[in-house]
């Protein structure tokens, strides 16, 4: 009774979500601070004051929204961590400014950028031909592939764990293929520059797009937004979810031109008018608003970051040097299941992967300094 294209799927698996008992949950790149207060305010005026909103559906292209999102990163430039900040002033550091107005008609909006990934492989791969990624990036990349029937060329990390750009530009060339992978990459945390982005872009078919996922980019990446004035084939998909504090709301947004995410919009309502939901929307508008209080949080994140890969690597771990709100390392002598059960046993949750290649490993998610030292003395035990 099921269809052959069902029998081929191969679902995404997230972080553990435990039920049986309270975990410092550090193995799902939540961010640990909550929402700005003034987000709260907004959902509860909302719910309290204007129910008949509730009631009714959302403006389906979220227009507001897109508004606030420009804003944010005009003020911002792309990457939060940097971003000068003063009370609610906030101002992109000079490396990050972008040099022109990002607008809303460059936005689009949908829940989660998941959501917003499967309206972009609807869009621009074909199932006739390879879409071109590394072979360690974010896992949903391939479960995509299986449910619009792309077919994937993996291309394997070099030696020190980054992309294999060459490899990568020389199969899109041969087989006049999009490219897509993370930066900065996950699980290995490591990040291209504006001007290694820039280098491939060059070298790469020019009427296929070019895709860039910033998850964590606001984190201590380069964003690549800046490029979009020079190569219309790019498209860039963020989050609410890491440092926006978004994860339980579900909010995902693409940068490109306004031709390409027209193309997007076109995908969406042929599949679901009214996306981004009333609440939704209401939350991620004080958000953008609240911009610089969540320049302050991510940078606390990236204070943690730097203070507990120190840590790892003065006691005996293997650590790849992470641009993002996560580390990911290994200590010899112990697989990554091993490490991920001796600290779930002490009540705090990791991530383990048991993908070949990466099985030693586990990916840790920067928490709060109170769950960051409680986390390393499990660790001395190893």
């Amino acid at each position: 009774m099921l269809s052959s294209r069902f029998k081929n799927l191969h679902p995404y698996v997230p972080g553990e979500q435990p039920k049986d008992r309270v975990y410092i949950k550090l193995n799902a790149n939540e961010n640990p601070y909550p929402p700005h207060p003034s987000v709260a305010k907004a959902v509860s005026e909302l719910a309290l004051n204007k129910t008949e909103k509730l009631g009714l559906y959302p403006d389906p292209d979220a227009n507001e929204l897109r508004q606030e999102i420009a804003t944010m990163l005009n003020k911002s430039g792309g990457v939060l961590c940097n971003a000068w900040t003063d009370g609610d002033e906030c101002t992109p550091d000079p490396k990050d400014m972008i040099p022109f107005e990002v607008t809303p008609d460059m936005i689009f909006c949908g829940n989660g950028s998941d959501e917003v990934l499967s309206f972009v492989f609807y869009s621009f791969f074909d199932s006739d031909r390879k879409l071109v990624f590394p072979t360690h990036t974010y896992s949903f990349y391939p479960v995509y592939c299986g449910f619009y029937e792309i077919p994937m060329d993996q291309v394997p990390l070099k030696d020190d764990w980054t992309l294999d750009r060459e490899k990568m530009l020389e199969d899109a060339n041969k087989f006049d293929s999009s490219i897509i992978f993370a930066n900065p990459n996950a699980p290995t945390g490591i990040s291209l520059s504006r001007n290694e982005v820039a280098a491939m872009l060059d070298r790469a078919p020019k009427d296929r797009v070019f895709i860039v996922d910033e998850a964590y980019c606001d984190f201590g990446g380069e964003s690549c937004i800046p490029l979009l004035k020079d190569y219309k084939n790019l498209v860039i998909v963020r989050t609410f979810s890491k440092s926006l504090s978004f994860a339980g709301m579900r909010l995902g947004f693409v940068v490109a031109n306004p031709e390409l995410i027209q193309a997007v919009f076109t995908a969406k309502n042929s599949f679901n008018h009214f996306p981004v939901d009333n609440v939704a929307q209401t939350a991620a508008i004080a958000s953008c608003k609240a911009v610089s209080y969540y320049a302050e949080t991510s940078r606390k994140v990236v204070e943690q970051r730097e203070s507990f890969t120190d840590f790892l690597k003065k006691n005996g771990w293997f650590v790849i040097d992470s641009r993002t709100n996560f580390v990911f390392a290994k200590k010899q002598g112990h697989t990554g299941e091993e490490i991920y059960q001796h600290v779930k046993k002490n009540g705090i949750l990791i991530r383990h992967f048991n993908t070949p290649g990466i099985e030693d490993f586990v990916r840790i998610t920067i928490g709060t300094p109170e769950q960051m030292a409680a986390l390393r003395e499990v660790l001395f035990d190893l």
